[in-house]
């Protein structure tokens, strides 16, 4: 049984190479500084305990023709492994050395940061570097959507100067009309509603260290957030049995569950028992109690996770 921590063990690294999807950004330049030959993407799978050669040219496309990366759900469950198979491939020739794999060559992205991260910063400029594009950040003090500027301006004038956006905000409606006004693809870094490019890593964690994704049980323990919601969403289109055991009132989002449970597809529960939670899991997975924005909440919040947390940890 794995462990994983929502800002620990996943983040750090593998989300770099979730910004990496050449249909996304329609306009990549080919990839000429490797061999031409083609290298079929499905030679390799997620279930696989090897990875692809230093030599793979990486040239097939993935995606499924969205200009956005929002939701885990806006995708099916081929384009989903094709892309974890893609992280694959780039980390395993990213480890060999070899750096000439660079599709964002004279590409730009701009970063904004309502919600401060190092690990998401880092990782997403690092990752965009080592794939031949610059990163521009642009924290709080920078940019204010919706306060000292409309958010639509904002998409048009970074779509003027950028080839990517990716933003980290409080407001889900504040992605959605990124997404809706930008004319190049906007990647969801985090928004108090969900956390895709986060259930990616995690999901690319899992298939590293458990040897698979699909068909293993997924306990999370602690406040049913954004995390919790990406991953119901995740359960709506891959097979998994997904446990959330949460304290009462800390539920994840009704309508979300809801939307899970009708795609037939995972075994999923909600459940306030932890010690009855983690029986049989593969990997049990936690969050902070108190995420950016709470922090009125976070003394209660302490004392009601940690009781949860202890009855864990002494059972």
């Amino acid at each position: 049984m794995g462990v994983m921590s929502g800002h620990c063990c996943a983040v750090v690294s593998h989300k770099p190479y979730l910004s990496l999807s050449p249909p996304n950004l329609r306009h990549s330049p080919p990839i000429s500084s490797v061999s031409s030959s083609p290298f079929p993407l499905t030679t390799i799978s997620c279930h696989a305990t090897s990875a692809l050669s230093a030599e793979s040219p990486l040239t097939e496309k993935v995606g499924n023709g969205l200009k956005d990366f929002l939701h885990i759900d806006d995708f099916d469950k081929d384009t989903i492994f094709k892309i974890l198979d893609r992280a694959i491939e780039v980390k395993t020739l990213l480890k060999s050395g070899d750096r000439t794999f660079r599709p964002f060559e004279g590409k730009t992205m701009s970063m904004i940061f309502a919600k401060p991260s190092m690990r998401t910063r880092v990782s997403f400029e690092t990752g965009f570097s080592l794939l031949g594009g610059h990163a521009i950040y642009l924290g709080p003090d920078d940019i204010q959507m919706g306060k000292r500027e409309e958010t639509r301006d904002v998409a048009r004038a970074l779509s003027r100067y950028n080839d990517i956006i990716m933003a980290r905000v409080f407001s889900h409606q504040d992605i959605l009309d990124l997404a809706k006004y930008a004319t190049v693809p906007v990647i969801n870094g985090l928004t108090d509603y969900n956390h895709p490019c986060q259930i990616m890593a995690d999901a690319l964690t899992m298939i590293e260290h458990v040897g698979r994704f699909e068909g293993t049980k997924v306990v999370y323990v602690g406040d049913g957030n954004n995390i919790v919601h990406s991953w119901l969403l995740m359960a709506a289109v891959i097979p998994f049995h997904f446990v959330c055991a949460c304290p009462k009132g800390f539920e994840p989002d009704a309508k979300t569950v809801e939307k899970a449970m009708k795609a037939g597809i995972s075994k999923i529960e909600i459940i306030n028992d932890p010690k009855e939670a983690v029986k049989g899991a593969d990997v049990v997975y936690s969050d902070v109690w108190a995420s950016m924005g709470q922090k009125e909440e976070a003394a209660y919040r302490r004392q009601v996770f940690k009781g949860i947390f202890h009855a864990l940890l002494t059972s």
